[in-house]
């Protein structure tokens, strides 16, 4: 065991995570996908409108068209020369005339002015050949009105969607919208994941009446998956490796092969069967190692081969933790993504957090209905219900208390699960 004395000072959060971005140089070739199947990827070609949205001028409303100028007062009488729906064009305005319009119908030349037909009353129907239906307009038009003109939304030549934005909803609706049918976006990473020790028993193996002395159900193995699943990554889920020296070296001699990223739980300490630290050491180079924050000290940062490799502390809030503030900003900015960094706010304490740690603390918390923030009791690092039971997490900086209605920092979790 590793004299304490001898061991480095725990790096500041900030000056890790700096390093490890430094780290994680975007390399990841490209390739073109249809938009549909774009959510969550990572744009690697801006992209550039070829036409004007809307494509023209267009009634929001369902109306009437016409010139403003024909209505000199509210009850103005006037036939309908014309009928125009969506996707179907017009003829120019005649003079002293409305078009019946629908909305997203193109406004005829000559009128500039909607008015919705909530404000005209229909006076006779047209009966003859001859015979236009009369409307009698009830307010008078502004000029402009109800008309969304052509290029409010996007204009030709316009960047639309940046290199390195994440693709969300919108972003694949705006891209549609200019008639994109593929998008270039970076590659998704290719991540092998696996957790290490002897007392882990995956879930269905071992009914729970049955479970040995000392076994615990391997939680941390689905909600990484999940969590690499969610930042677009091609999971490789290797299971359980034992905690042996010779099996360590050989699942991530392996693992470093084939994949862009291995990811691990457990075994990053500093115990006897804690195998990991040495085994990557003798395949490569460990270049960071415990950070200065609670929970997830034991997090280390190395390389294999071509393959980062990420360790994360076995008990799970701490691997839960970890991910979401070191290594989602790593696979981010592996894909190239411009932003990487969660928006945090600021938010009321209505709690006592009177014996702060000389780490940061990251503190499951959840919003109430009056607009400040409980505390989950238990901020153990074993206690996963608090990550189900909490919608954030309060970035504390170390050795700070907290006292009802202080200003904290927080994190919501809406800000990183996606």
């Amino acid at each position: 065991m590793t004299d304490p004395k001898l061991r480095p000072p725990l790096l500041p959060l900030d000056e890790a995570l700096a390093r490890l971005l430094a780290f994680a140089t975007p390399a990841l070739n490209t390739e073109s996908v249809p938009v549909g199947d774009a959510d969550g990827r990572v744009l690697a070609q801006e992209v550039v409108s070829a036409l004007h949205v809307p494509p023209h001028d267009n009634s929001s409303m369902d109306g009437y068209a016409l010139r403003s100028a024909d209505i000199a007062a509210p009850g103005a009488q006037l036939p309908v020369s014309q009928r125009i729906a969506a996707g179907s064009s017009g003829t120019p305005l005649q003079v002293g005339t409305v078009a019946r319009i629908f909305t997203g119908a193109p406004v005829p030349v000559g009128a500039d002015a909607v008015v919705m037909q909530e404000d005209c009353q229909a006076l006779s129907v047209g009966e003859g050949a001859a015979e236009l239906p009369q409307i009698q307009i009830n307010a008078r038009p502004i000029p402009g009105q109800n008309i969304r003109r052509a290029g409010e939304d996007v204009a030709r030549g316009d960047v639309v969607l940046s290199r390195g934005q994440r693709l969300g909803p919108a972003e694949l609706g705006l891209a549609a919208s200019i008639g994109m049918a593929s998008l270039t976006v970076a590659r998704r990473p290719r991540v092998a994941l696996f957790s290490t020790g002897d007392e882990l028993v995956m879930p269905g193996t071992v009914a729970p009446q049955d479970m040995p002395a000392g076994a615990i159900y391997n939680s941390n193995r689905f909600f990484l998956r999940s969590l690499l699943r969610r930042m677009g990554c091609v999971v490789s889920d290797l299971g359980i490796v034992p905690d042996q020296r010779e099996a360590t070296v050989q699942a991530l001699r392996e693992a470093a092969l084939s994949h862009d990223v291995i990811l691990t739980s457990g075994g990053v300490s500093v115990g006897e069967e804690d195998h990991i630290k040495p085994a990557v050491q003798a395949l490569g180079t460990l270049d960071l190692w415990q950070i200065a924050i609670k929970p997830g000290k034991p997090f280390a940062h190395g390389r294999i081969g071509e393959a980062h490799f990420l360790g994360l502390p076995g008990n799970p809030v701490s691997s839960f933790v970890t991910f979401l503030v070191l290594v989602r900003p790593f696979l981010l900015q592996l894909q190239g993504a411009r932003a990487v960094a969660p928006r945090t706010v600021e938010a009321r304490a209505d709690f006592t957090w009177a014996k702060p740690d000389k780490r940061r603390e990251f503190l499951r918390a959840r919003r109430n209905a009056q607009g400040g923030l409980d505390l989950f009791a238990n901020q153990s690092s074993g206690v996963l219900t608090s990550a189900v039971w909490g919608d954030g997490l309060i970035d504390n900086p170390p050795g700070v208390t907290i006292a009802p209605g202080d200003r904290v920092r927080y994190v919501p979790f809406s800000e990183v699960l996606s």
